[in-house]
């Protein structure tokens, strides 16, 4: 008897033949008993519930795998490396900002509304006196220009003025009270109290916000090249790896509250700077002078030095990130490198370097999450308020914020601010971290210095070599001393928890768990599908030209 060949396309008799054909020949284990024990319903009843109860957990098991992959969770990879590598960027400050000519006399009737204020909350008399001692007023020059800066005609508000209120939340039973000063709208209405549990910081956010106020009458570019003071004035002796540093090796800035500022190696391209081996007596070794001018006191009360380490062409947002240095003593800091690789995409918001962000920056470096977060606050203040916030960039076309010009700025931003901290402002949906990204663990050491025993020959040999002239017994001179403690650094990479071979390789390990097959049998699925469709056309056809022919035969016919 001749074998029947099997055909591209299988033209079954019935979808029965079909069925069994299939079940006699697929690879798909069980399905051959529901053709061989078709005698028997028990069994095949049986075996038919049994491969539905597999399909059935084999796709619940397809849902969650899928249910996960969809997901993009993400597995931490660290790993070490040891090579050589660039220094990073330090920062240092010597918190004490400059007195502009052009706003020195509103500067010290500020210090006297200070002292009446003082005077008012806690019945102690400071002299204005003490207040700005010692001024050394900054000239600008080349203003002939901008006409609309006047001694004149800037106002300090008194409509500002610190008060004391009763604490109500206070439930020690004890009477407190808290510190602060009323902010209203436009219309003098909505009004609130910005407050502080600290008299303290009650008087510095209040100088703060009327010292914005008076600044912002100075451009928004201060050229002071002409009159900035020398790295000298501040830096007595810096030393990286044993070797003097260069004029090159540092940029200086003014910032309006940690004052005359310098960053050594900002680019991070200078070769001299290849940290080479770890320790300290191959880090940057600073001798700093840490003398507190009294300029603006009531602007920070921290005496020292500020100092920051971050990455090369990055903006130090040293109000964030810096630590103090304090005078007196000798402080030896040891960095160690941790590198952070996001993926990005699917797995998570990060940027490479800001392009694809919404957020305009207004800094001139590299991008960082400060730098969006304070771009993307000033961009909204500036819409909001109709000005900017003295201590961010502005962007063009902007002005920064005078309660001469707009008189409920400060109840504007203050609410804002505090928008921000409650992240109910969508800038930190806006700003995303970049995708990599260098941090500095740093570990800090102190010792007194100089010594009782050294510090005569210490000062003379700092005057003789430097012009340091103080005669005060107060200490103000300090010594920092910043090191890699190892050149090896830890690398924290992000990379796929279920990747796309490791998703199939799952799928076929579940499919192999409940039928015992493989992605050929799943061809032979499809093919068993292709068959039903092509097989129930034909049945479709055949009784549609029946049915045209049954028509046809039972037409009477009409005599001529």
């Amino acid at each position: 008897e001749e074998e029947k060949e099997e055909g591209l396309i299988e033209f079954y008799d019935s979808f029965k033949d079909m069925f069994e054909f299939f079940c006699k020949n697929t690879t798909i284990h069980g399905t051959i008993r529901l053709v061989c024990s078709g005698s028997n319903r028990m069994k095949t009843a049986f075996w038919t519930l049994l491969l539905l109860a597999s399909f059935g957990m084999l796709y619940w098991q397809f849902g969650l795998m899928f249910s996960q992959y969809w997901a993009y969770p993400v597995v931490l990879t660290m790993s070490m490396h040891s090579e050589a590598k660039m220094f990073p960027a330090i920062t240092i400050c010597n918190l004490d900002p400059y007195r502009f000519d052009l706003v020195s006399g509103d500067l010290v009737q500020l210090d006297r509304m200070a002292e009446e204020s003082i005077a008012f909350l806690y019945g102690i008399n400071v002299s204005a006196s003490i207040l700005h001692l010692n001024d050394k007023n900054i000239h600008l020059k080349d203003l002939s220009n901008i006409g609309n800066l006047s001694r004149s005609s800037f106002k300090l508000s008194r409509n500002f003025s610190l008060l004391r209120m009763p604490d109500h939340n206070n439930r020690s039973g004890k009477k407190h009270f808290s510190v602060g000063f009323k902010l209203c709208n436009a219309t003098g209405g909505n009004c609130f109290y910005k407050t502080y549990s600290s008299g303290m910081n009650a008087i510095l956010e209040w100088y703060r916000f009327h010292y914005m106020n008076i600044m912002s009458q100075l451009p928004v570019i201060i050229n002071i090249s002409d009159h900035e003071e020398q790295i000298e004035d501040m830096v007595y002796s810096c030393q990286y790896d044993g070797e003097p540093c260069r004029p090159s090796d540092y940029v200086h800035f003014h910032h309006p509250v940690f004052g005359s500022c310098y960053t050594f190696n900002s680019k991070g391209t200078d070769p001299f700077w290849t940290a080479t081996k770890p320790g300290i007596p191959y880090g940057l070794s600073l001798i700093l002078r840490a003398e507190q001018k009294d300029h603006i006191p009531l602007l920070s009360t921290v005496a020292g030095v500020k100092v920051m380490i971050h990455n090369h062409n990055q903006t130090p947002f040293l109000e964030h990130e810096g630590f103090d240095i304090r005078p007196g003593i000798a402080t030896t800091i040891g960095i160690q490198q941790d590198e952070v690789n996001r993926l990005g995409g699917n797995y998570g918001k990060c940027t490479t370097n800001g392009d694809d962000v919404n957020v305009k920056l207004l800094y001139n470096n590299s991008y960082t999450l400060q730098a969006c977060l304070h771009s993307c606050f000033q961009h909204i203040m500036v819409r909001k308020c109709g000005c900017g916030y003295y201590y961010y960039p502005l962007p063009p076309g902007a002005e920064y914020c005078n309660y001469n010009k707009q008189p409920a700025w400060g109840h504007c931003f203050y609410q804002l601010y505090s928008r921000l901290r409650n992240h109910h402002l969508n800038c930190f949906d806006q700003c995303p971290k970049p995708c990599r990204e260098s941090l500095y663990k740093v570990s800090a050491g102190t010792a007194k210095w100089p010594s009782s025993k050294s510090q005569d020959w210490v000062r003379q040999a700092l005057r003789h070599q430097n012009g340091y002239n103080s005669t005060s017994n107060r200490k103000d001179i300090a010594k920092v001393t910043i090191f890699y403690q190892q050149l090896n650094y830890q690398s924290v990479d992000e990379s796929p928890l279920l990747s796309e071979n490791l998703l199939l390789s799952s799928m076929g390990s579940q499919w192999s768990l409940w039928f015992g097959s493989s992605v050929l049998s799943v061809v032979e699925m499809l093919e068993l599908l292709i068959d039903t469709l092509v097989l129930s056309l034909l049945f479709c056809y055949q009784r549609f030209r029946s049915k045209k022919t049954l028509k046809v035969t039972h037409t009477p016919t009409i005599p001529s």
